[in-house]
């Protein structure tokens, strides 16, 4: 929903100004938490991994926007949802981690529903697919970063310092490409900064609990919604590619998750 909000917002303003609201939006709800615990909520032994945490966020959120404005709902959405092909590589070089076979059979899986609804025949593909593609690349180095922080940070500090990483460097651009705000515009905004706000919180709360690589699989959900709500609002019809896609999508997502619990089953 908060993609289909902020497709909707790119009619009336660039997308980094949807992008800084956003985390401001964030970021203040987050300030009662702030004052109740002081500095010493804040501090942290692990400024590395929240810079890089922090900045691979804002640049998948800032990048899949700049998309959502300029293909349809449904390509940006799949673009942003190869983070888990690209998790397992990550993983492999970074900390040495590996990926059974029923595992990797349901990414590819998923993958290649991806490709059926992309139609990589070069049929409608332009530049602005590959900046959807970046998000789903800088998504899969958020999801990791996130995932190693959850085991030893608290939740609401690593949200602290992703809003605030995010905000500074949404800032810039937002002053640079400022438009005023249409009236009719700031109830969806607030809608994408509350949501976007919750969903972050899910996240870190799934990340507490599952491995980047079980996770991510999941996020291939999203994109049947994004071509239901495409379809509804924006009028693009998925033709028979697209709903074959849509379906090896799932497939996929739930082969890897059961994958994973038959691992987690056998240690």
């Amino acid at each position: 929903m908060a993609a289909a909000a902020t497709k909707y917002l790119t009619g009336y303003m660039d997308a980094s100004l949807v992008v800084c609201t956003q985390y401001l939006i964030c970021l203040v709800t987050l300030l009662p938490w702030v004052s109740r615990t002081g500095l010493k909520g804040l501090a942290t032994e692990f400024p590395k991994a929240h810079l890089i945490r922090g900045v691979a966020g804002w640049a998948c959120f800032y990048t899949f926007y700049v998309a959502i404005g300029k293909i349809p709902l449904v390509d940006a959405s799949l673009l942003r949802n190869t983070a888990p092909i690209c998790v397992p590589f990550f993983t492999f070089f970074l900390f040495g981690n590996r990926i059974g076979l029923q595992g990797a059979i349901g990414i590819l899986v998923g993958f290649a529903g991806v490709l059926f609804i992309l139609k990589p025949e070069g049929q409608n593909i332009s530049m602005w697919h590959g900046v959807g593609f970046l998000s789903g690349v800088t998504l899969a180095i958020s999801m990791i970063y996130t995932r190693e922080l959850a085991a030893s940070e608290p939740s609401n500090r690593i949200l602290f310092y992703y809003f605030l990483i995010s905000l500074v460097l949404s800032t810039p651009l937002a002053l640079a490409n400022y438009t005023p705000i249409p009236i009719k515009a700031v109830p969806a905004l607030l809608f994408v900064g509350v949501s976007i706000f919750i969903t972050m919180k899910l996240y870190n709360h799934a990340y507490t609990h599952a491995p980047a690589n079980a996770i991510a699989p999941l996020t291939y959900f999203g994109v049947v919604f994004a071509g239901l709500l495409g379809w509804i609002f924006w009028d693009h019809t998925p033709d028979s590619k697209s709903l074959m896609g849509m379906a090896l999508v799932i497939c996929g997502g739930i082969v890897a998750i059961l994958a994973k619990q038959a691992e987690a089953s056998q240690k």
